[in-house]
């Protein structure tokens, strides 16, 4: 496999691929079955399902996950316009109640925390802390989006509304710093 790996590095050298170009080569050493498959899921804007089909394709390369990335960024760029992107989660008070209603147990308090991957960095979730059975639901991933407002403080105003109509406590461990281990509402009650 390392000497495939060469052979690719080779062609993309002499293709005049670089680290900076659409694909970085990667995308003409994939099969056309693979190619239509990660355009299928960037096409609906399911980014980690076309980094899934783009590292398993590579995998026996043993590439750092770099290439997948950069192919799906590439095609998320050539497909521009046609790309069907999803919209946001709605953080409107309706919406997170709606959602915390549909969650199995009663709901007993709102927390925000932060989570990171690969593709979109640091982002955060809200979460619905149950009991009656004890667990949690999602009600909402707020990502930062170019021209939007930091996920931080929107998802920390929601959740404050949506605790506030629902009548329970709100959480947010590290508002300003992300943080992935910050102690949870449970452990701290």
């Amino acid at each position: 496999m390392a000497v495939l790996g060469e052979v690719m590095s080779a062609h993309a050298a002499r293709d005049g691929f670089g680290p900076g170009d659409p694909v970085s080569g990667w995308w003409s050493y994939l099969d056309e079955q693979t190619r239509r498959e990660i355009d299928s899921h960037v096409l609906q804007d399911r980014r980690m399902t076309a980094l899934n089909a783009a590292w398993d394709a590579l995998r026996p390369l043993r590439p750092e996950p770099r290439p997948a990335e950069e192919i799906v960024h590439a095609r998320y760029e050539a497909l521009g316009d046609r790309v069907r992107r999803r919209p946001p989660d709605p953080l409107d008070v309706s919406s997170l109640a709606a959602r915390a209603a549909a969650h199995p147990g009663r709901v007993a308090a709102i927390e925000a925390l932060w989570e990171r991957d690969t593709v979109h960095d640091w982002f955060v979730v809200l979460v619905a802390v149950l009991e009656d059975p004890d667990g949690e639901g999602h009600l909402a991933t707020v990502h930062h989006r170019a021209g939007g407002p930091r996920p931080a403080p929107a998802a920390a105003e929601a959740g404050r509304a949506v605790a506030d109509h629902l009548g329970v406590p709100f959480r947010f461990a590290s508002p300003d710093v992300p943080d992935d281990r910050a102690p949870r509402w449970r452990r701290v009650r």
